[in-house]
């Protein structure tokens, strides 16, 4: 399994982060966010922000089917540890 992270930043504000916390992932630049709005969470106006991605996460296996998907509605809305390994297990076991 390969985790990988796609956001629509700069890239020097994500070196910075990836030097300070260490992430043991890649981490993707979309600069024309062609990959964010091929996924539907890029939106260019919203209530607390503009020109930004909706928190996301999405398990895709080998053969690029989408197991898993969370699109939030906004910027403080997540899936719970619990649900993202739930579905990890679900997605290694349909695998096997």
């Amino acid at each position: 399994m390969q985790v990988v992270a796609v956001v629509a930043q700069s890239s020097e504000p994500v070196r910075t982060y990836i030097e300070e916390t260490g992430l043991p992932f890649n981490i993707l630049i979309d600069k024309s966010r062609a990959v964010l709005k091929a996924y539907g969470v890029w939106h260019a106006f919203g209530l607390s922000a503009w020109n930004i991605a909706k928190p996301a996460l999405f398990l895709i296996d080998r053969s690029g089917a989408i197991r898993y998907s969370f699109i939030a509605n906004n910027q403080r809305e997540f899936p719970s540890h619990g649900e993202i390994m739930e579905a990890i297990d679900k997605m290694r076991t349909a695998e096997r």
